[in-house]
């Protein structure tokens, strides 16, 4: 099968192959359906590879014999899973609805450590710096006086603004700014403990030195919002600097090849916002769009008459770069997304909101599909060869819940990367198959 690997830079670039080497290569083999994949967060190239590996040959049992596939490598973040040690406690803590455990337990050196391989070397060193003030607050509490560990925690949130600038984000994706530019950072990080459950659960500390404990708790969860924060930034500049055009131009060179888009978790926010770099409907390629698991709004695609933000969700305009079926999949058992991800956002949370559940007004495509978006069909995710009633132009949700479900996976993500199944497969192939 010899799947291409399509690398970018964050900002977008394709630095291998070369673009001609790929279109003439794509011509050479007599392709007619091109699968692109995008892998989502964790910065290895092994483990995206491995990804492609795995679920590429069960798509191509299923799809023309004259298909093709490529994978999408690009510098995301990835936070660490809790030590195996802990497992057992940070599970039944996320199933308590308390997600925050998982970064109760890691050291900010830890945390540090995770993210410094997906940044460039001007940000590294605000880092690293940013995983030893968080030690020093938390092995301080009860000890230093509170104009240390204040001075420490001033130090910290400028670092955290600093560092996580991700890109221009719709409305519906940047309910994280709330906390990276909070006025009030020892507030802001209290309360987020509080609501990510990262903070003991038996009550409010009572004197400053506690305070600190939950504040310095609270911000390694800044941490991990200010990743998703990133990621949400930079895949969405990957498929819309790089990835879009870069089809739009394959279109050009070879209007006969079919392109069928499909990610995980951000990869999903990737291929989604590649739509927005192709200029119009007649110059895009795109014959179907699926989205595994994605971990961006699921207003993205929803047209203003469908949002609680006052204004229309960022892709809204562009599903008709789609000439065949777009499809979400989404699963209850998904603990990232569904757990995590809208809590990341819930100090966004204003007055003129209250109205709106904080879980869907900050909801992700992985724990309820496409919301809004028209028109819309509701589906189950099915065995190999049995038939879909998926449309042209029409946005599917698809429940994923019976097959996206080994929460064993991760304590703290849960089934977020349960995704290679032949169910999965199917949908992808079924979809290519429906433009």
């Amino acid at each position: 099968m010899n799947p291409w690997e399509l690398h970018f830079d964050r900002d977008g670039t394709l630095t291998a192959p070369a673009e001609t080497t790929f279109f003439d290569d794509v011509a050479a083999r007599g392709i007619t359906d091109l699968f692109v994949f995008s892998h989502g967060w964790g910065t290895g190239e092994q483990r995206a590879r491995d990804l492609y590996d795995a679920l590429f040959p069960l798509i191509a049992d299923l799809a023309p014999p004259t298909a093709g596939f490529a994978g999408v490598f690009w510098p995301s973040l990835w936070f660490p899973d809790p030590p195996p040690e802990a497992a057992a406690q940070v599970r039944a803590a996320v199933q308590a609805d308390r997600p925050g455990a998982a970064d109760a337990v890691l050291s900010g050196k830890e945390v540090a450590q995770s993210l410094l391989g997906s940044f460039a070397a001007g940000r590294r060193a605000a880092v690293t710096r940013m995983g030893e003030l968080v030690d020093e607050g938390a092995a301080g509490v009860g000890a230093d006086p509170p104009a240390v560990q204040q001075a420490r925690l001033d130090e910290f949130h400028s670092l955290l603004g600093t560092v996580f600038a991700a890109s221009r984000l719709g409305p519906e994706d940047s309910g994280e700014r709330s906390l990276l530019l909070a006025e009030d950072p020892r507030q802001a990080y209290a309360r987020i403990a509080d609501i990510l459950g990262s903070a003991p659960a038996d009550g409010d500390a009572q004197g400053i030195g506690d305070l600190f404990d939950k504040v310095w708790r609270g911000a390694k969860d800044a941490l991990r919002v200010g990743s998703y924060f990133e990621m949400k930034g930079r895949a969405g500049d990957v498929g819309r600097r790089g990835l879009g055009p870069m089809l739009a131009r394959l279109h050009q060179r070879l209007p006969q090849v079919r392109v069928h888009l499909a990610g995980h978790s951000f990869g999903a926010r990737l291929v989604s916002f590649a739509l927005a770099g192709i200029g119009s409907a007649a110059q895009s390629p795109v014959a179907s769009l699926c989205l595994v698991q994605g971990a961006f709004s699921h207003y993205a695609f929803t047209p203003l008459s469908g949002m609680p933000f006052g204004a229309a969700g960022a892709l809204h305009g562009v599903a008709d770069r789609v000439r065949g079926p777009l499809a979400a999949t989404f699963s209850p058992h998904d603990w990232a997304v569904g757990r995590w991800y809208p809590r990341a956002s819930f100090l966004a949370r204003d007055d003129s909101a209250a109205a709106v559940d904080p879980a869907m007004r900050w909801g992700g495509m992985g724990a309820h599909g496409f919301q809004g978006a028209a028109p819309a069909r509701q589906l189950t995710l099915l065995p190999p060869g049995t038939a879909y009633a998926l449309t042209a132009g029409a946005f599917h949700t698809v429940d994923a819940s019976q097959v996206v479900a080994d929460t064993r996976q991760s304590a703290f993500s849960g089934a977020h990367s349960d995704i290679v199944h032949p169910e999965v497969a199917w949908l992808i192939a079924a979809a290519a198959a429906a433009h």
